[in-house]
């Protein structure tokens, strides 16, 4: 069964996602490149920007859709003892992630710079947007598979429930795309200005994470998130 901890924790996943140092930067150019304008005329062509990203959001939001029905399918059907190994490593996945965000490891090419290039576009401007939704929630940057891959493993902890962690995941990823899309002009003057910010929200969410590791390496994390230790706490 599903807990408001992992939900929360896969949406706000996905906002940190958005974050990303190696993506943030290039969001609002990308957009408005991707509804055949620039950043400087995105004032005058904000409803075709906006469109445009919605159709993005889309494209990666069905694609990891499909990834949590799969996994739904596919780790619901194997026995107990296995599952309870996956919980584990699951775990270890998180906990791996999480030390990453907070700088503890070094992983070089997961710090490699995605510059994005559009080799072919479409008579349709919104299905080249759908398109490469679609090719980001495939693995546009290692920056946004750090994120996916700590919600990957909080969904073999919980593999009833992978769809719901991955379409909150992808609510938290798509709002800010949204946001960029509807004021691009001005999102890319607070992201130039606060954009050294990121690292900080980085190791927050990365200490959660190595939190929720250990919680689901351990199997407590049901008892968290029915506040059990509140209750002893106050009993005691």
């Amino acid at each position: 069964m599903i807990d408001n901890i992992s939900l929360i924790a896969a949406f706000v996943g996905g906002l940190v996602s958005f974050l990303s140092p190696c993506v943030l930067p290039i969001i609002p150019g990308f957009l408005a490149y991707l509804a055949g304008t620039s950043l400087s005329e995105s004032k005058n062509r904000r409803e075709d920007i906006f469109i445009n990203s919605l159709f993005f959001v889309i494209g990666f939001s069905l694609i990891f859709a499909i990834l949590g029905v799969l996994l739904n399918t596919i780790l619901n059907s194997v026995a107990y003892e296995v599952q309870t190994w996956l919980s584990r490593i699951g775990g270890l996945v998180i906990i791996f992630f999480g030390l990453y965000l907070v700088g503890l490891l070094k992983v070089p090419f997961l710090e490699h710079e995605y510059k994005p290039k559009i080799s072919k576009r479409f008579s349709s401007r919104y299905l080249t947007s759908f398109l490469f939704g679609s090719a980001f929630a495939a693995g546009w940057t290692p920056c946004v598979g750090i994120i996916l891959g700590g919600i990957l493993g909080l969904a073999a902890v919980h593999p009833a429930s992978a769809f719901w962690l991955l379409f909150s995941y992808s609510i938290g990823l798509g709002i800010p795309f949204l946001v960029v899309g509807l004021f691009t002009t001005p999102a890319a003057g607070i992201i130039k200005k606060y954009g050294n910010m990121v690292k900080y929200i980085n190791i927050v969410f990365g200490i959660a994470l190595i939190v929720l590791g250990v919680l689901a390496f351990t199997q407590n994390l049901g008892f968290v998130a029915n506040f059990d230790f509140v209750n002893n706490l106050i009993l005691n």
